[in-house]
């Protein structure tokens, strides 16, 4: 089989890309390793934490024991399913902001300014703001990827956005317009009560031209002739077969199996190919390298009034949900239940948010497991910028065989010091007026743990990924030794190759990866087919106007 472009991976970059491609007229295969996406279990919003635990639609990844977390071995999700990530994810979409990637071309990433990128939001968007405020101006109105917000209606999503406003914060109405910064309603991709995934906004319509096909199989390495990508060899039905691309060859298959991709493919780090005895194409020492993450800790109250989610998790609340979302799309099953949300800086002297929060009307983990204390409700919150970085590397040449991940969280001492910020600043915004008819006790870290010993032994134990992962195939300048694709998202050192999902990422962004996952796939496809980037946007960000001298 061949086609003008072979995209590997059908996640939320690559479904992306095979609609832009195949809608421009160029032929397209994508090779997927995972299946269908059909059934209630992704397609319902609520329904989030079944998908992201199912070895069907997981690729199951955990990382190599982290030091600094007690040997912990963590949690990585990635989407084995048409769709990738954005079918198992949370469905929470935040864009980044405006001076993450303003960092991102100061670093090489040349034409990737937030002027640059904001375009291509727009372009992919049709926005809703469901009564919640906000400028259209900033927004998309006709894009494939439809954005909403749930119906706000239990009363603690008011109180946490009140809570914020009390504690002396900003309030924002869209996050992803003008003003990050501050405390306001959460957006999500769903549509019409259902998950919104890029298999559903991109795939299915690209599956409709004749140009575009599917072929599901695990990919095994890129076929080189005179250091140029030809096509892929992958496996099926116990079979290695091939397939051949006329143009080029893309890779967007995660910020962990594009890495490890590259690297069975002679395209990584000289030394450690040789481990493996993976002949050398291209030495790049930086393939796999800079590996990034979002870690998050749930601070976690026990509820004075029974109006939580928990009054719905028993089997009959569940089954009731489940039917009437399946013959009306509406109902709690309708939403993700992340309904609001806030960006705040954690002190004097930060020009940015670099703290994100979820706020859950419930108190419960991302595996489904309940707090113990029945009604309650959360903070999800985090620092968005840490130093840390680790890396992929390859376990062995079999592509059967899972890379091995080390995160290598908490590995800075400031990394330390802005957790314990985090739930300092968490507890007063819980301490404040408007939830004081709700908040009876705090379940987690727990009241009694104030010293800053006792606050790194819970964030030790209880810290979790965020699963964000990025960063580890960097995006530079061609001279930059450790960049792995230049600005155009081509593979430094080959030709027809090109790398477009999280791993291009020179430093991760606030928030959650999915909406700027998908960018990439839009403005990499204009890059493939030679077009003029989309004019660069004037609009102005808003930044605080007291930054240097005020924490909020």
């Amino acid at each position: 089989m061949q086609a003008d472009y072979i995209i590997v991976g059908a996640g939320s970059a690559g479904c992306a890309m095979a609609y832009r491609l195949s809608t421009h007229g160029a032929s397209v295969i994508v090779l997927e390793y995972g299946g269908s996406d059909a059934g209630p279990l992704i397609q319902m919003p609520a329904a989030l934490s079944f998908p992201m635990n199912m070895k069907r639609y997981d690729w199951g990844y955990r990382s190599e024991p982290e030091p600094h977390l007690g040997g912990r071995r963590m949690a990585c999700p990635r989407g084995k399913v048409i769709g990738g990530s954005s079918s198992i994810n949370g469905m929470v979409y935040v864009r980044g902001h405006a001076m993450d990637f303003d960092h991102w071309a100061e670093q090489g990433a040349d034409g990737w300014g937030y002027a640059d990128v904001l375009p291509y939001y727009k372009r992919m968007e049709t926005w809703h703001d469901a009564g919640h405020g906000g400028d259209p101006a900033w927004r998309g109105t006709d894009g494939p990827l439809h954005v909403s917000r749930g119906p706000r209606e239990n009363p603690l999503y008011q109180a946490f956005v009140d809570a914020g406003q009390q504690a002396g914060y900003e309030a924002t109405d869209d996050y992803n317009g003008q003003k990050q910064e501050g405390f306001g309603p959460m957006e999500q991709t769903v549509w019409q009560g259902r998950r919104w995934s890029a298999a559903n906004a991109y795939l299915r319509p690209a599956l409709k031209h004749p140009n575009c096909s599917l072929v599901q199989g695990l990919a095994q390495r890129i076929i080189f002739e005179d250091q140029r990508a030809v096509g892929v060899t992958y496996l099926q039905g116990g079979q290695s077969k091939t397939l051949r691309a006329n143009r080029e060859v893309v890779i967007a298959a995660s910020a962990i199996n594009s890495p490890k991709l590259l690297m069975l493919s002679g395209i990584g780090p000289a030394a450690h190919l040789a481990e493996h005895g993976i002949n050398v194409i291209a030495d790049r020492p930086g393939v796999g390298q800079n590996l990034q993450d979002h870690l998050e800790l749930y601070v976690q109250m026990a509820s004075k009034l029974p109006i939580t989610l928990y009054k719905h998790w028993n089997l009959f609340s569940k089954a009731l949900i489940g039917a009437q979302w399946l013959f009306t799309k509406k109902g709690f099953g309708a939403s993700n239940q992340f309904e609001s949300a806030a960006f705040i800086r954690s002190q004097a002297g930060v020009p940015y948010p670099d703290i994100q929060y979820h706020f859950l009307p419930i108190a419960v983990r991302y595996d489904g497991k309940i707090a113990a204390e029945g009604h309650g409700f959360q903070a999800h919150v985090g620092p968005m910028r840490s130093g840390s970085r680790g890396h992929v590397t390859l376990a062995s040449s079999d592509p059967k065989e899972a890379p091995k991940i080390f995160f290598n969280y908490m590995s800075q001492e400031q990394d330390w010091m802005d957790f314990r910020r985090c739930i300092r600043l968490t507890r007063e915004i819980f301490a404040q007026d408007a939830f004081k008819p709700f908040v009876k006790h705090e379940i987690q870290p727990g009241a009694a743990l104030q010293s800053d010993d006792a606050l790194d032994d819970c964030i030790r134990e209880h810290a979790e990924s965020a699963y964000h992962p990025c960063g580890t195939c960097r995006m530079g300048r061609a001279e930059d030794p450790m960049a792995v694709v230049d600005p155009m998202a081509r593979v430094i050192g080959v030709d027809g190759l090109r790398v477009a999902d999280s791993s291009i990422f020179p430093r991760i962004t606030n928030g959650n990866l999915n909406a700027p996952s998908i960018m990439v796939g839009e403005k990499v496809s204009d890059h493939i087919l030679g077009k003029t980037a989309l004019p660069r946007a004037n609009d102005e960000p808003w930044i605080h106007p007291n930054w240097q001298t005020q924490q909020r």
